[in-house]
């Protein structure tokens, strides 16, 4: 399916964009977990694999999505340890992972691996593009959740319901339809149905969506995510327009938050329209420097809670709020410095952009292995990392070792077991120790050694900065 010619534009561009620790990372180790970060997004595919499909022990699933409906919704992502296809998240993980390319693309091109990260965006855009059917209907999710918990088999092997789940005027979802268009960048007949017919996914979808994936911040910071990533794909001005007339009902300038998440977009909306901003001839814009600054003195060592090990803890499966955060005070840095511009705080206190990147790195390096532990928590990646990951396809035997169906039940004796699991899901985060720095290796606790695609997504922007 080909791609808009703005969302092309969008993955494409290229912008020009220590503390003491247990041992000193190399270039070449950044380079590395770059890879494998990325290569994580092929082990986490579903539909019809590519001759190219780089992790060998998976294997073609979920070929009838979308079916029973007269739709096909081949294709797209598993979002974490399950085999549900869950929208939100997915589109989440596309515009961080276009943003990463936009911010580091000239990184990621020596590092030779430009092309991997174009192919892991493609495979999400194309699926999402099948999900919009115009004019008013959006497919985000494809799976029973409460049926797909209840077993534990390959994504190979699935036979639990693939019902699929649709938002139109009569079942509105906001926060799903404009991060999708965020997440596309271009499509704005899909963000014009996001503000036509507003409200929440979860609310119009109930129990198939919650409590997986429920939007807990509402829908408004979606509208405002959407409206400024179209305004940076395509510079039409009417989405700045729209954020100036709806700014104030949808919080934008008056609303600041110490993390990004799949949920929460608010802190990304102010950093991308800071950095309209501080390009000039755009003086409206002010307030949302003013809480991008807010987000900084909010996550930084201060104000931030952090572990005794020094990593940034918003609660369980932290990683995916460490990631984020990195990646965002990286790209906030860069703006700054192309700016001469500096983090203002209250009480006197600011930060120059090399101390948010000096920070983010620490957040880096911590998951990397300069922790407590002295352990990777990127699996394949170091000398000890992550064993018993909490993952269907990873923890249970290769469909092309054993060929022979693992029935629903069957599988939770792998999932139980204590040997590690037969598949490395190579690159993978896995949600990371709690607030003390503790890591149970274990496969039954999932809000730590269960990996997500949105956790890799911002981490891929950062790691190729210091690659």
């Amino acid at each position: 399916m080909a791609l808009p010619l703005q969302l092309k534009l969008l993955v494409t561009i290229i912008a020009l964009s220590s503390t003491s620790s247990i041992q000193a990372l190399r270039s070449a180790d950044y380079r590395d977990a770059l890879s494998k970060s990325i290569l994580f997004y092929e082990g986490m595919r579903s539909g019809k694999l590519p001759s190219k499909q780089r992790a060998k022990w998976r294997g073609d699933s979920a070929l009838n999505d979308g079916q029973a409906q007269n739709v096909v919704l081949r294709g797209g992502y598993i979002d974490s340890g399950d085999n549900v296809k869950f929208g939100f998240p997915m589109a989440f993980t596309i515009t961080m992972l276009s943003w990463s390319v936009i911010e580091s693309g000239k990184q990621l091109k020596r590092a030779g691996e430009l092309q991997n990260a174009r192919d892991a965006i493609r495979w999400g855009t194309d699926y999402l593009l099948k999900a919009y059917k115009p004019p008013n209907t959006l497919w985000v999710q494809v799976g029973d959740p409460y049926s797909d918990h209840q077993c534990w088999e390959r994504p190979e092997d699935m036979d639990t319901p693939r019902n699929a789940y649709k938002i139109d005027q009569s079942a509105p979802g906001s926060d799903v339809a404009a991060e999708t268009a965020a997440a596309l960048a271009a499509a704005s007949i899909v963000f014009d149905f996001a503000d036509k017919f507003r409200g929440s996914y979860s609310d119009a979808l109930g129990g198939v969506v919650s409590p997986f994936y429920t939007s807990y911040s509402g829908y408004r910071d979606e509208l405002l995510w959407g409206a400024a990533w179209l305004y940076r794909a395509t510079g039409d001005g009417k989405y700045l327009q729209y954020i100036g007339l709806h700014q104030n009902e949808l919080g934008g300038p008056w609303t600041s938050y110490n993390t990004l998440s799949w949920d929460n977009k608010y802190a990304g909306v102010d950093v991308l329209l800071a950095k309209v901003f501080l390009g000039g001839n755009q003086n409206w814009l002010a307030a949302y420097k003013d809480r991008a600054d807010d987000f900084v003195c909010s996550a930084m060592p201060g104000r931030a809670r952090l572990t005794p090990g020094g990593l940034f803890y918003q609660g369980t499966n932290n990683l995916q709020y460490a990631t984020s955060n990195a990646f965002l005070l990286i790209t906030y840095a860069g703006y700054l410095s192309s700016t001469k511009q500096s983090v203002r705080c209250g009480g006197g206190s600011n930060f120059k952009p090399n101390e948010l990147i000096t920070f983010a790195k620490r957040q880096i390096d911590y998951i990397l292995g300069n922790n407590p532990r002295k352990m990777s928590y990127m699996v394949g990646f170091g000398a000890k990392f992550p064993q018993h990951v909490h993952h269907r396809g990873s923890s249970l035997p290769s469909i092309h070792t054993q060929p022979q169906r693992i029935s629903c039940k069957d599988g939770f004796n792998w999932l139980h077991t204590p040997n590690p699991n037969p598949n490395l899901l190579i690159g993978a985060v896995v949600g990371g120790p709690d607030q003390n720095d503790n890591y149970a290796d274990n496969r039954d606790d999932y809000s730590q050694s269960e990996p997500s695609t949105y956790i890799n997504a911002g981490l891929v922007g950062a790691l190729a900065y210091f690659t």
